[in-house]
């Protein structure tokens, strides 16, 4: 067993039955400045928790991105169904990037079929408003191989969809950064300001015309 995993049934019942569908669901982007934060979401069995555990699904932060690339399909044969959702720019401008962040996995929440039993959230925080037993671990992508999984596939989306955007604004370094706020991206901003796609609300882009 992966020593960097703790099995779930650290944050469940010690009688839950082995046939309850487990969820885990995890956001990506949320320091960003540049795209949308996107969440994924997967549910299967408890029982078939270990086969991610052996697949070496971890921490997608602890991965290569090939390494991510390789585990999608894996991943996706074992658990029963899985969907990727996402807050828009101007939703996030609007609600915050917490609470987009939170409307993102729920969507993603929503989206799965058939509905989890009960949903582990990566984080602080519950979602809100979701008629579905809910438990948040905090640095869940390093606790909980079902987090872990939806963390691979949230980051290797949003990777991808940010690469995909990146010849459309080159003077930001987009392929590299992945929208995040390093040193060359913020003297983009300094130098060619925002583009239709940063997130206005965030203080580096807040001010720039």
């Amino acid at each position: 067993m992966n020593q960097n995993i703790c099995f779930e049934s650290s944050f469940l019942p010690e009688d839950i039955n082995q046939d309850v569908l487990v969820a885990g669901v995890d956001e990506v982007g949320r320091g960003a400045l540049f795209g949308s934060v996107v969440a994924a979401a997967v549910v299967l069995p408890l029982s078939a928790i270990p086969q991610l555990i052996e697949l070496g699904v971890k921490d997608s932060k602890q991965l290569s991105p090939k390494k991510r690339h390789d585990l999608i399909k894996p991943i996706k044969n074992v658990v029963t169904h899985c969907h990727i959702s996402e807050a828009t720019i101007a939703e996030i401008d609007e609600l915050n990037i917490l609470q987009a962040s939170l409307l993102a996995m729920k969507r993603a929440v929503l989206a799965l079929k058939p509905s989890p039993d009960i949903c582990l959230v990566d984080g602080k925080f519950v979602i809100p408003n979701l008629a579905i037993s809910q438990t948040s671990v905090i640095k869940g992508d390093r606790q909980s191989s079902v987090i872990a999984a939806a963390s691979i596939l949230a980051k290797v989306w949003r990777d991808d969809l940010i690469i995909n955007l990146a010849s459309q604004y080159p003077e930001y370094d987009l392929a590299k950064n992945k929208g995040y706020p390093t040193a060359k991206h913020r003297l983009a901003l300094q130098n060619h300001g925002v583009s239709s796609q940063h997130r206005k609300s965030f203080a580096p882009c807040r001010h720039i015309i």
